[in-house]
C-alpha cells in the first residue's frame, strides 16, 4: 500500500470537475460525490481480449456491492483507439469514465500509477491508501475483497493458506453432488478417488481459444510420452490429465473433449469456476500440477512443458534444477552467434545473466526462460530448439561459434 492520492486532484482537470455516467445519455456526474468511497481506477480498451473477459467478471463483482449497499465505485481510464469504441465499450459498464477526449487526465494516471498494462485496476482507499493489483485481487477473491484494507485482505489470505494446506484431489475435484470424472468417450465414470497417488495435471482449455488449439496437441504427444515412459520403467508411478472446460457449450465441449485421451470434470459443473479461482487461472491454456500427495506442485505447467516437454515430469523443484543444469551444459556447445531461416538478422546466444529472461518465443509463440537467440536490434528472440539454422547473407563469413 502507498499513501499518497487525493481524488478530486486525480480526477478534475482545470475545466472539468465530473465524470460520464454509465448511461446513454453520459449524465455528468460531480467529482465531489465519490468522496469517502473506495474508488477503483479502471485502465481498460475494448480492443484487447482480456480486457472484455475481466470487463465481464468486474461488472458482476461492481453490481453484487453496489446491491449490497457497498461504497464501492469505479471510473473507467480509457486506452480506446477512438470515441466510437470508447462509448460503445462504456456501454458495457455499469459505472463511471473520465471523457474520453480528456486525454490530458488521462495520460497522467497512466504515468502516476505506472500502468504497463491492461487491463488495471488500481484501488484508492479513503484513508489515501493505494493498492496497484486490483486486477489480481479480483480474480482471486471476488465481492470478499471488499473492502480492500489490509486487515480483510490479511484474513483472506490467511485462509487461502489454510485451505492450500489441507488440500487433497478429492477436496479439490469433488463436490456434494459427484464424485466421479468423464473419461474420454463420456461413457463412463471414473471416481475420483482413482486418481490418489499419481501426479494430475487440470488442464483449463476451451475449443474457441486460439492458444489452446495450438498447444493441446503438443500437450497430448507429452502425455502420451509420459505414459509410455512410466510404463516402460515400471515404477508405479502415473501420471493424468483433466480437462477443465472453458467451453461456451456442451456441443463445443463434447467436441473438444473427443480430441483428448484423458478425463474430464463435466460441463458447466461448479467446481470449474471454484478451481479457477482457486489457482488464480486469469488466461488459457492452463496447466495446474498436482502431486501425489493432493498438493500443488507447480502452476507452471504449460511452460515446464514448453521448455522440457515429457522431460519436465514430475515438474518437482528437484527434477527443475536438473534440468536447468542439463540446459546450462548444452548451452555451452550453442554457437554465440547464429542466423535463423526465420529472421533476417544476426541472433545472439543470451541468457539471463546476460540481457536474457523470461520472453515468447517468436517462432513457436509459446513462453521461454534462460537461454534464447536474441536479435539485438529489433529484439526478436527464440527458443535454441526451435533456430533452423541457414547460413549468413555474407556466405563468405564465418559464423562466430
Amino acid at each position: 500500500m502507498e499513501l499518497y492520492h487525493n481524488t478530486g486532484n486525480l480526477l478534475a482537470s482545470k475545466d472539468r470537475d465530473y465524470l460520464l455516467s454509465s448511461t446513454a445519455e453520459a449524465v455528468q456526474v460531480k467529482i465531489s460525490d465519490l468522496e469517502g468511497k473506495v474508488i477503483g481506477l479502471y485502465f481498460s480498451a475494448n480492443w484487447y481480449p482480456s480486457c472484455r473477459n475481466f470487463n465481464k467478471l468486474l461488472v458482476g463483482v461492481y453490481e453484487q456491492l453496489k446491491s449490497n449497499g457497498c461504497d464501492f465505485e469505479i471510473v473507467f481510464v480509457s486506452s480506446d483507439e477512438d470515441l466510437g469504441a470508447f462509448n460503445g465499450y462504456r456501454e458495457t459498464m455499469p459505472w463511471l469514465s473520465i471523457p474520453f477526449s480528456d486525454l490530458e487526465t488521462k495520460r497522467a494516471l497512466n504515468r502516476q500509477f505506472d500502468v504497463e498494462g491492461i487491463p488495471c485496476l488500481i484501488i484508492l482507499l479513503p484513508d489515501g491508501s493505494t493498492l496497484h493489483d486490483g486486477v489480481e485481487l479480483i480474480y482471486k477473491y471476488g465481492v470478499e475483497a471488499f473492502p480492500f484494507t489490509k486487515e480483510k485482505l490479511g484474513g483472506l489470505q490467511r485462509e487461502e493458506r489454510m485451505k492450500h494446506e489441507s488440500q487433497t484431489l478429492a477436496n479439490l475435484l469433488t463436490n456434494p453432488g459427484r464424485d466421479y470424472l468423464w473419461n474420454p468417450t463420456m461413457t463412463r465414470k471414473v471416481p475420483v478417488d482413482s486418481l490418489i497417488g499419481k501426479t494430475v495435471g487440470l488442464y483449463f482449455s476451451a475449443q474457441w481459444c486460439i492458444p489452446c488449439a495450438k498447444f493441446t496437441p503438443k500437450l497430448i504427444s507429452i502425455y502420451h510420452k509420459i505414459k509410455q515412459s512410466l510404463e516402460e520403467q515400471g515404477c508405479g508411478r502415473d501420471f493424468e490429465i483433466i480437462f477443465v472446460s472453458y467451453d461456451r457449450d456442451q456441443s463445443s465441449f463434447a467436441s473438444y473433449h473427443g480430441t483428448m485421451p484423458w478425463l474430464a470434470l463435466p460441463f458447466g459443473d461448479p467446481t470449474v469456476r471454484k478451481l479457477a479461482k482457486y489457482f488464480d487461472v486469469e488466461g488459457i491454456p492452463c496447466l495446474i500440477i498436482i502431486g501425489p500427495d493432493g498438493k500443488t506442485v507447480t502452476k507452471q505447467g504449460r511452460n515446464l512443458m514448453n521448455l522440457y516437454q515429457e522431460n519436465a515430469y514430475p515438474f518437482t523443484d528437484a527434477k527443475l534444477e536438473l534440468l536447468e543444469k542439463e540446459k546450462e551444459e548444452e548451452a555451452k556447445r550453442l554457437p554465440r552467434i547464429d542466423y535463423h531461416e526465420g529472421h533476417h538478422h544476426e541472433l545472439t546466444l543470451v541468457s539471463e545473466g546476460n540481457g536474457g529472461g523470461p520472453f515468447i518465443c517468436c517462432d513457436c509463440e509459446e513462453q521461454g526462460s534462460g537461454w534464447a537467440y536474441q536479435c539485438l536490434g529489433c529484439g526478436y528472440e527464440v527458443h535454441p530448439r526451435c533456430m533452423r539454422a541457414v547460413d549468413p547473407p555474407n556466405a563468405g563469413s564465418l559464423k562466430d561459434g
